[in-house]
Parts: C-alpha cells; sequence; structure tokens
C-alpha cells in the first residue's frame, strides 16, 4: 500500500484540485478538520491580502462516504474565490483577441518583467513561455493550500495511532525564539504555539518578531525565518537503511524542500551536529531494570537513526528565504525586450513563515502515512489495526 497524491490548478485559476491514492477505507474523516488546516495556513502576522479574499474550504468529490473513506481515490477541491475577476485572463478556452475589452483584460495581466528570487525567469526560458504569467500561475504558494487538505487526510489516517504533528516558528530575521522553559514539553510548546499570532511559543520574542516584520512592510521588503515541525508517537521502524530512496530522513528533506522559499531543511540538531564531538551528540540508550523498555535522556538525532524513526519524536526544521514578490522591486530584465527593467511586483505576503509550518505538518503527514503503510499496510483500517496490534 503507497500513499501518494497529485495536484493540480492555478493562483488565479477556478480552482485547486489533488487525487489521493491508496487511503485505506473505514477512516473517519472530517471536513471541518480539514477547513481547520486550510484556515491555520491563512493565518500569522505579516500575510496578505489574498488572505482577506479567500477563505479557503475543501470539497470532497469522491472517495469518502458517509463520512468514512471507502478505499477508492479521492478527490479533492477547493475553489479560488477571485476566479470571477480573473475568467477572461485565465481562461482555459481561447479568447477572442480582436475584441479590445478582451484584450484589454488580458494585457493588464500579462507579465514580463521577471522577479530574482522566483521562478518566474527559469520557467520562462525552461517552457519558452512570452507571458511569464503561465509560469508564476502553478509555481504560486496558493498551490500549497490544497497539500494541506490532502496532509490534512494523511493526518487523520495517523490520529487513529495516536500519531500526533505541529509545528512553531523559531526565528523570523534575526529574532530567534528562546524555548529554555518548555524544550522537552511538546505539548505546552504546541499550545503556546497555536495562540501566537506567529505561531511562535516564545511570546516576548513573537512581539520583536512582529517589529521588524513591520519594518520590513514599511520599506517595501520581506522577510523569511525558520520553523519547526514535529511528530510524536512515531513507532520504531518507519523508513529503512537497505536503499536510499526508502530512507525516512531523505524523504522528509524532500517533502519540506518542495514547499515553494524552502532552502535548507535538517533533522534533529542538524548542522549543530558537525560542531560537536560524538560523545555529545549521539543519544545515549537507557534500559528500565523492570519492564527492559529502552529510553533516552537526548534526542540530537531528531527522531531518526540509519533512515529510521527510532521511537523519538521526529524534529525536522526548515529554513525559509525572504519572499521574492517586493512592493519596492529589485533590478531585473524584461523578457520582452531583452533589457534590463525593475522586477514585476505581485500581491503578496511580507512574511509566510508560520504558513509554511502548516504546509510542512501536511508534507510531514503524508510521508509518515506511506512510510506506515509500508510497514503496516492493508486495505482497511481493521487489518492495520490488527497488524499494529495482533493481541486485540
Amino acid at each position: 500500500m503507497t500513499f501518494r497524491f497529485l495536484t493540480a490548478g492555478e493562483s488565479h485559476g477556478k480552482c485547486l484540485s489533488a487525487i489521493i491514492e491508496g487511503m485505506p477505507s473505514g477512516i473517519e474523516i472530517s471536513v471541518d478538520k480539514i477547513n481547520l488546516n486550510l484556515a491555520r495556513r491563512q493565518l500569522g502576522y505579516g500575510r496578505g491580502g489574498r488572505m482577506k479574499i479567500e477563505k479557503d474550504t475543501a470539497i470532497i468529490n469522491s472517495g469518502v462516504r458517509h463520512g468514512y473513506t471507502t478505499g477508492a481515490p479521492i478527490a479533492i477541491v477547493i475553489e479560488n474565490k477571485d476566479w470571477e475577476n480573473w475568467q477572461i485572463p485565465m481562461s482555459v478556452s481561447s479568447v477572442n483577441l480582436e475584441d479590445p475589452e478582451i484584450k484589454k483584460l488580458v494585457e493588464e495581466k500579462r507579465i514580463t518583467h521577471v522577479r530574482p528570487g522566483h521562478a518566474d525567469l527559469a520557467g520562462a526560458l525552461k517552457y519558452n513561455h512570452k507571458d511569464v504569467r503561465d509560469v508564476l500561475e502553478r509555481s504560486s504558494a496558493r498551490e500549497t493550500a490544497i497539500r494541506v487538505a490532502v496532509g490534512a487526510f494523511a493526518e487523520q489516517f495517523l490520529n487513529e495511532f495516536n500519531i500526533q504533528l505541529f509545528s512553531h516558528v523559531v526565528q523570523i530575521g534575526n529574532i530567534e525564539a528562546r524555548r529554555e522553559n518548555f524544550s522537552e514539553n511538546y505539548l505546552l510548546l504546541k499550545e503556546k504555539a497555536e495562540k501566537s499570532e506567529l505561531r511562535c511559543a516564545d511570546e516576548s520574542a513573537c512581539e520583536e518578531m512582529k517589529k521588524v516584520i513591520d519594518k520590513a512592510k514599511e520599506e517595501g521588503d520581506t522577510l523569511g525565518g525558520i520553523f519547526e515541525v514535529v511528530a510524536l508517537n512515531v513507532p520504531v521502524g518507519l523508513g529503512s537503511f537497505v536503499h536510499w530512496d526508502r530512507r525516512l530522513d531523505s524523504q522528509i528533506a524532500q517533502a519540506l524542500m518542495s514547499i515553494p522559499a524552502i532552502k535548507s531543511v535538517s533533522i534533529g540538531l542538524g548542522e549543530e551536529s558537525g560542531k560537536i564531538f560524538g560523545s555529545q551528540m549521539h543519544d545515549q540508550i537507557y534500559s528500565d531494570k523492570t519492564t527492559g523498555v529502552y529510553s533516552r535522556k537526548t534526542n540530537n538525532a531528531g527522531g531518526i537513526e540509519g533512515g529510521m524513526s527510532n521511537g523519538m519524536p521526529i524534529i525536522a526544521r526548515a529554513a525559509m528565504k525572504p519572499i521574492p514578490s517586493l512592493k519596492k522591486p529589485l533590478n531585473s530584465v524584461d523578457l520582452a525586450t531583452g533589457k534590463e527593467h525593475i522586477a514585476h511586483y505581485e500581491r503578496s505576503d511580507v512574511c509566510a513563515v508560520s504558513a509554511a509550518g502548516v504546509v510542512a505538518e501536511a508534507m510531514l503527514s503524508t510521508v509518515l502515512a506511506n512510510a506506515f503503510l509500508e510497514k503496516f499496510g492493508g486495505d482497511s483500517l481493521v487489518e492495520i489495526k490488527k497488524k499494529t496490534n495482533p493481541h486485540n
């Protein structure tokens, strides 16, 4: 059994859509939980005007009946509320450019001034597009909304086995969160993050982060940062060391790197692991004399050893670069003339690190769901639960 999905749709198209394959039957699905995660993705200090236009809700068209998955492919749609203003510029059918009004609507949305840091230039050259609109519509982070919906399905499957996920912001610009008081209390960490405008558990750091975001906004600039995503109660042995592509950490890295604007991913201590001795790095193993249960006092490995989950919380960090759409555009070129020109400005956020964390939860959920099904696979929830707990 393999959990996989495909997405389709454009930022200003009619809708975003996805097909999920491999979801076992018998999983109770709450649309409210899906929409809650979609709403969480739209929150966060520093988000732009698009979030005021769109109130994302998921429409499930197949694969779920009377609230439970059937085992068939699942089709999901998220309608773009702004579509009514883009029906001609983004029309699937050909339009009559001889009509002055239609031509004006299309030309107003045509873009040739590429943005440094975006997919604009490379995408236009790769696919031989003269209008960058054909690139940015699909490469836009708007696509991550449907990924969050997909991840909500995976998360509800994982919840059946008490696997819980959350994310929180640890840095915006040069402002870092301090975690000394709750670094090992993951439930408190989650609770504090969910109450924060930036999904940062350190209240004082959050206020400083908001100030630097305000400063960036005033200056027509943008900011990136770092978030952490955590998975709790993951069983031992997801993933494998036997082939490179079955290593769980490599799958997590690919999934998180696929999120727009992510420039680095680390597990556990990450790059800090290259700065300390082995005696400081490796998580020592202890055994309870009565029960024989293994335990560890540290989790520098981030829950993964040898490409497999080791029973500790899985902890991954990702760094998000500043968004490349600046109100004060950078120097660039005009594809139509080949001459230097300032970059195009597309309505955008100032900072979206908190939203990226929610997307990361979704992507990690899909990786863990796939790895879980690989190890304990079955076509129905009943069958999988028998495999995970054969004594019941």
